[in-house]
């Protein structure tokens, strides 16, 4: 194995644990954050997404949200050539779509709950369509996990570029 081989296995696993934490922290939102939250009072719900948005901006979140298509990007353009590049290619696709989401749909209604005025009303128009993209971000996030999964196997089974496969012991 080449210099080459082990530093694009590293990038492959880590977009793998990247995407893997954001697919997570969508997960844990739809199916416990926000149910929680549900029975809350407006107010409360309102007050604790408003510092949830706050909060989840850190240097931490931002290294996974945005290294995980990074390095998947970096991943498929090292691992081009190779049979399990598309599972790569698919990955990149899915959390790029997952990152669209999240630009698209759920940012904007974070932004809106800063908006002074009533509670419920305000609840009102976030809950729903958040709760909704969120889950779609979390199944597209899930995919590029499963994805990066599968391209990992490939790396695991596949000879370097210019070496030939094991023999077998038999020698066939």
């Amino acid at each position: 194995m080449t210099r080459n081989d082990t530093i694009a296995g590293t990038v492959l696993g880590a977009a793998m644990v990247a995407t893997g934490l954001i697919a997570g922290a969508f997960y844990i939102f739809a199916c416990a954050v926000m149910p929680a939250l549900a029975r809350s009072d407006d107010r409360v719900f309102v007050q604790v997404m408003r510092d949830i948005n706050d909060v989840i901006q850190n240097p931490v979140f931002l290294l996974g949200f945005l290294g995980a298509p990074a390095l998947t990007a970096v991943a498929a353009w090292q691992l081009r050539g190779r049979p399990y590049r598309w599972w790569v290619w698919g990955a990149l696709v899915a959390y790029g779509l997952a990152f669209l989401v999240t630009v698209a749909f759920n940012i904007p209604l974070n932004n809106g709950l800063q908006d002074t005025g009533d509670p419920s009303a305000l609840r009102e128009e976030f809950e729903d369509p958040w709760v909704t993209w969120n889950v779609v971000r979390a199944v597209l996030s899930t995919v590029a996990v499963g994805c990066l999964g599968r391209a990992l196997v490939g790396y695991g089974r596949s000879p370097s570029p210019g070496r030939s496969a094991p023999i077998s012991p038999s020698g066939v």
